[in-house]
């Protein structure tokens, strides 16, 4: 293998050391970089005969157009002082055209996926964050978890809540206020009792370490009550990004009918813009892709509306919570077993469908099961020939499971508006108990308060809803996404809501299609009371691990 057929003088590999993790490998990686060089480069790099460093080097650090030394922060002489951030970001305007001109040049969306971001927003209700992760190709979201974090705490001696514009100029302020105190107020009453009552029912094993025992029972009682909090509730995001996914998601949020989602996406873009410039352009409020994408969508969701209110007097509801399989393909097991065989052949993928078809069904599970039999964990992926049968799943469950399964990004879903139309969530571990009618009272007034404001601010209204409020969604994956789904989920670290969710969907599909049971093999179906115990033990034995070493 030829590592490397470029050669650089010693000034030329000082230079290019400080920018590439190897100077003469035909493998390494970039460091050191902005956003929108590195971009620009890779773009460039696709329609040049030059190696990427030789490219680097002539056609950015020694090009004066780009503004090199000023982008990257320092001068090429390999110098260790530092530019102010506003100076870094002249440089990037001043060189702007420099580089939307080699994007440009280019006519591929994709190259916008060449450069990245990390971008943390900050007191956004859980709202806002279904929406930012709502928009799953390109991003990877993390959220402040409501098991780990307690949400009682205060801020000049008011809750952490959403204060929605709309509803606070309206003359639903004062019960919106009062609502969203009550949900606090309760769940943060409740965290006390509620951790006695399981800490006295399931005592510490003295073999079990505190810190671990105590990591486990506060995830206990946080997953209880976490459906306490409504959705205007304040959490933190972190997301890393593509340039083209965070064009997408600024467009959609300047779509938006809420207040706080058009603010995010206007703040979203001038953050970003200092950073991912050349890639989000299209994203500002003038831009024409931006004028058209934004009449596009008024336009659509304004003709669905109307047919779906003159359609929706015929049709029933599912007003029952729970998982229902309502699409499947019966003929799923023969286009998977022909998928599977189709690499290893020279045969057409048609033909070999109708040859799996034809198959003795002692046959087809010995094509299936070559396939499953040899996994050892959940981390050992199925082939992607399990691609090839797809589900469509009807939920009507708790906003806080939607909230926990929406993050799976290779799947199709989608909710509807929140609302508490359809009843609420009251966990095991408090019915019965002295907590059951405190619990319930807030839920009720929540509900009191949603169906007062929904009459005229349907959109807002949702701000107000509890995360243990049901609300209807689908799901729709093919069968590798939903083993990964389901086998990770139902494990025992998980929240006891959507690890019931996980294990109907596997039992489900395997009911319909028993053929496909064997891709479930790590589905733990059993039940926990801490379920977190386990991986609390783990973490706590790591930790002393590496304090001792």
């Amino acid at each position: 293998m030829i590592e490397n057929y470029e050669e650089f003088t010693e000034s030329q590999l000082k230079i290019l050391n400080r920018y590439v993790t190897h100077t003469t490998s035909n493998v390494f990686a970039l460091r050191n970089l902005p956003e929108v060089i590195k971009g620009a480069l890779f773009s460039r790099y696709s329609r040049s005969i030059l190696g990427l460093r030789a490219l680097l080097l002539k056609e950015f650090i020694m090009n004066e157009e780009t503004a090199f030394a000023n982008i990257a922060g320092h001068s090429i002489e390999e110098t260790e002082e530092s530019h102010d951030i506003e100076d870094q970001n002249v440089a990037i305007r001043k060189a702007q055209n420099f580089y939307d001109r080699i994007l440009d040049g280019y006519g591929d969306d994709s190259i916008g996926e060449l450069g990245g971001a990390h971008l943390a927003l900050e007191n956004i209700s859980m709202l806002a964050a279904k929406a930012i992760e709502d928009c799953r190709i390109g991003g990877s979201p993390l959220e402040k978890s409501t098991r780990y974090i307690y949400f009682d705490q205060k801020f000049q001696g008011e809750y952490l809540f959403y204060r929605e514009p709309v509803l606070m100029t309206s003359a639903y302020r004062d019960l919106y206020l009062t609502t969203c105190n009550s949900l606090f107020e309760t769940y943060s009453k409740l965290i006390s009792p509620l951790t006695e009552v399981i800490e006295k029912n399931f005592p510490r094993d003295p073999a079990i370490a505190n810190a671990a025992y105590a990591a486990a029972l506060r995830a206990k009682v946080l997953d209880c009550l976490r459906g306490l909090l409504p959705a205007s509730a304040l959490t933190n995001m972190g997301v890393y990004g593509n340039g083209r996914f965070f064009e997408s998601l600024i467009q959609k949020l300047n779509c938006s009918n809420l207040a706080e989602l058009t603010d995010i996406g206007k703040k979203s873009y001038q953050e970003l813009s200092k950073v991912l410039p050349s890639f989000i352009r299209r994203a500002e409020v003038s831009h024409k892709h931006q004028k058209t994408f934004a009449l596009f969508s008024e336009r659509v969701e304004a003709e669905l509306k109307t047919m779906a209110s003159q359609h929706d007097v015929f049709l029933d509801k599912m007003e029952t919570a729970g998982v229902k399989l309502i699409s499947y393909n019966p003929d799923s097991p023969y286009l998977v077993a022909a998928a599977l065989l189709f690499r290893h052949t020279d045969v057409g993928l048609l033909e070999l469908q109708e040859y799996c078809r034809n198959l003795s069904e002692e046959e087809l599970s010995r094509i299936l099961e070559a396939a499953s039999q040899f996994r050892e964990n959940r981390r050992h992926k199925s082939p992607r020939a399990l691609e090839h049968a797809t589900f469509t799943f009807e939920m009507l469950t708790d906003f806080g499971i939607y909230r926990d399964l929406q993050r799976h990004r290779m799947m199709t879903q989608e909710k509807q508006l929140l609302t508490c139309n359809f009843g609420y969530y009251v966990p095991e571990e408090i019915r019965g108990t002295s907590m059951e009618s405190e619990y319930v009272s807030a839920m009720e007034q929540a509900k009191n308060a949603f169906d007062v404001i929904v009459k005229e601010l349907p959109e807002e209204a949702q701000y107000v809803v509890p995360m243990g409020c049901n609300i209807h969604w689908y799901l729709h994956g093919n069968l590798r996404t939903l083993q990964w789904l389901c086998e990770l989920r139902s494990s025992p670290a998980g929240h006891p809501g959507y690890r019931y969710v996980a294990q109907e969907i596997a039992k489900q599909v395997s009911e319909h299609l028993p053929q496909f049971e064997r891709f479930f093999k790590f589905v733990d179906f059993d039940g926990y009371v801490l379920g977190r115990l386990g991986q609390e033990i783990r973490t706590d034995q790591k930790k002393q691990q590496y304090e001792r070493t």
